[in-house]
């Protein structure tokens, strides 16, 4: 799966950016609230997205109180909440863009995705358009020094008992790909084994990517990183195929 290989390091990539900026503090803080609000509970052990959350912001070392304070925000029934959304459209070079969002306007929302895939030579599509193009993975991070302990093959074969699809082992870290079925699965066989893993998440993978010339990959890069400056955006997903020169653009 060296497709996903690269994939994998760009996101790494991109979530050292957005750490740098503060945003995926701001990103968990509102998957907090969500959770809260849609689970009706604040209790994670019976709020799986609660508990994903929790895990993200430790993950990122979010100071405890921190989310303390977020969980009892949300639960604050009149308090402000937000809504997700998604956005589907191209941009230069007939690259995907796959626009996930979480905002308490959706208005306002919908406006800044227009005005950014109108400014830089993009177009925004109706949802559905690119559900073809990428499929919705499971994704999980290890730190090998945290599975120092375990029998290598031994973990392997708990990790396809616990949904494992794949497995890539690179730079110290072990990455693993679940369907997005097998998505809760593999958080309680990690939970069961006892491993926490750097991040979970589910992220849309593509199942072909678009090549294009630099100075249109360039182009693409810049309208993914107005997307991801704006506040109510949490993820971009998109299928541009990262060559050595635009991965070295990201570093």
């Amino acid at each position: 799966m060296s497709g996903h290989s690269k994939w994998s390091t760009i996101k790494r990539k991109k979530g050292a950016l957005d750490a740098k900026r503060g945003k995926i503090f701001t990103r968990i803080l509102k998957d907090i609230n969500i959770a809260i609000k849609e689970g009706g509970s604040s209790d994670p052990d019976s709020n799986p997205r609660l508990r994903l959350a929790i895990a993200n912001a430790k993950g990122a070392n979010m100071p405890k109180d921190n989310i303390s304070r977020a969980i009892k925000k949300a639960e604050d029934k009149g308090g402000e909440s937000y809504q997700e959304t998604t956005y589907e459209g191209y941009g230069p070079g007939g690259v995907a863009l796959f626009v996930e969002a979480s905002t308490d306007n959706l208005n306002r929302t919908i406006a800044n995705v227009r005005a950014i895939f109108s400014k830089y030579e993009g177009s925004l599509g109706t949802n559905g358009s690119l559900e073809f193009i990428f499929d919705r993975k499971g994704v999980f991070v290890l730190n090998e020094e945290s599975l120092a302990t375990k029998d290598p093959e031994e973990l392997e074969m708990e990790l396809i008992d616990g949904g494992a699809e794949e497995i890539e082992k690179e730079e110290g870290l072990w990455t693993i790909y679940t369907s997005f079925e097998y998505f809760g699965n593999m958080q309680k066989k990690l939970e069961e084994i006892e491993l926490e893993p750097e991040s979970q998440e589910l992220q849309r993978i593509p199942q072909t990517t678009q090549e294009v010339d630099l100075e249109t990959g360039k182009k693409v890069l810049l309208i993914i990183e107005k997307f991801e400056d704006d506040d109510d955006v949490n993820n971009v997903w998109h299928n541009l195929e990262m060559t050595d020169d635009l991965e070295q653009l990201m570093e």
